[in-house]
């Protein structure tokens, strides 16, 4: 179905998006590794911005800082970075630590849900699978406020996103050991029955209609269950993206909010100027976050569009070329740049846990390791 806009939206102006983050942190035992139930403790002892900025997740080890809307990368780092700080410091007062990783890496003894009416809903319907350890993703936020340009943007965005998955990698670790897999936060969440690649819509009113259903079909509670990896935000008029680990470099995290944030610019310009979304089949679609998930930037990720499995730096490189524009439009091309530089360099979060594991032999090195970088700017 081709784009038409809205009359309250006909003409929004792109040329420069708005974009925010959320991210998800445990918190771990300093000496045992483990998930510690202290997050009541920590949102507490939080003040100022950091308070209201805070989120209670759906784990007692877990916690959600939220930036506010920013315009541009640097002010989204420094909003980053002091989140962190001040969550981190909330949690050394707790006797635990902060660490951005994609899955619980030791264990979990506390399982319960916190006592709110919805966690408890979703504890009944979803049973063990709602007890499962903890896991941490990112989600960014990209101002689009025409909800039907944001549901083909979303449509568009299907044939990118595992190489966005695939650049946030940062969950290896599971149960004390190697997983084999660069993100294993992806592979627990397959579980859920809400979560997965977006289907392709025609049009906001077949998103609707889908929702609906799904929901009369109890597979969701509501529409805010909808954790496709990429939706029409159901609280801002943004499209979130929500395929990743939670970063544990800041500027891991900056980096993947900049790729997302010009390649929602740039296939919003497509809609509007009529090219359609390539309708990929859905199990194709989520082969390629399979093998995102497992591989990283490590390996090969499927091409989506041409078919086949390629080396995924190749596509990383294929999908500079097509948001560059968009990324120089919004000052962010140097920056991203030197990071994806950085990237290729040192590897992902996932590929830094283990050189730190092969190199130290020690999973508590890992940790300690990734304490450090999380507070770090």
């Amino acid at each position: 179905m081709a784009y038409r806009p809205t009359a309250a939206d006909a003409v929004p102006d792109l040329s420069t998006l708005t974009l925010g983050v959320e991210e998800e942190y445990l918190l771990l035992d300093p000496d045992s590794g483990r998930n510690l139930p202290v997050a009541d403790q920590v949102l507490a002892a939080l003040r100022g911005p950091a308070r209201d900025q805070s989120r209670q997740e759906f784990r007692h080890s877990m916690v959600e800082m939220v930036t506010p809307v920013c315009a541009d990368l640097t002010e989204l780092r420094t909003h980053l970075v002091a989140l962190r700080r001040s969550a981190a410091g909330a949690a050394t007062a707790a006797g635990a630590r902060l660490v951005a990783v994609g899955a619980t890496p030791v264990a979990e003894p506390h399982r319960t849900v916190p006592d709110e009416p919805r966690y408890h809903a979703m504890s009944r319907r979803y049973g063990p699978v709602a007890h499962d350890p903890a896991v941490c993703g990112s989600h960014v936020h990209v101002g689009l406020p025409d909800r039907e340009l944001a549901v083909q943007v979303c449509n568009h965005l299907r044939v990118w996103l595992p190489v966005v998955q695939a650049i946030t990698t940062n969950s290896p670790l599971h149960d004390g050991y190697d997983t084999g897999h660069a993100s294993w936060r992806s592979m627990q969440l397959e579980r859920w029955p809400s979560i997965g690649p977006t289907p392709y819509f025609d049009s906001a009113a077949d998103y609707d209609r889908t929702v609906d259903q799904l929901i009369a079909a109890g597979i969701m509670l509501d529409a805010a269950m909808v954790y496709w990896y990429a939706r029409p935000s159901s609280t801002y008029p943004t499209v979130e993206v929500r395929v990743g680990d939670v970063c544990t470099e800041v500027d891991d995290a900056v980096l993947v909010a900049a790729l997302v944030r010009s390649l929602v610019a740039t296939l919003a310009d497509d809609v509007r100027a009529g090219v359609t979304a390539p309708n990929v089949r859905d199990c194709l679609v989520a082969a390629a976050h399979w093998r995102a998930a497992h591989d990283g930037l490590d390996g090969q990720l499927i091409d989506l569009r041409a078919g086949g499995t390629r080396p995924a730096w190749a596509l990383v490189d294929e999908l500079m070329a097509v948001i560059a524009p968009a990324l120089l439009r919004h000052g962010d091309l140097g920056y991203v740049l030197a990071q994806l530089a950085r990237l290729r360099r040192d590897g992902t979060g996932a590929t830094r846990q283990r050189q730190v594991l092969a190199r130290a032999g020690d999973l508590h090195a890992v940790l300690d390791d990734l304490i450090v970088r999380t507070a770090a700017g």
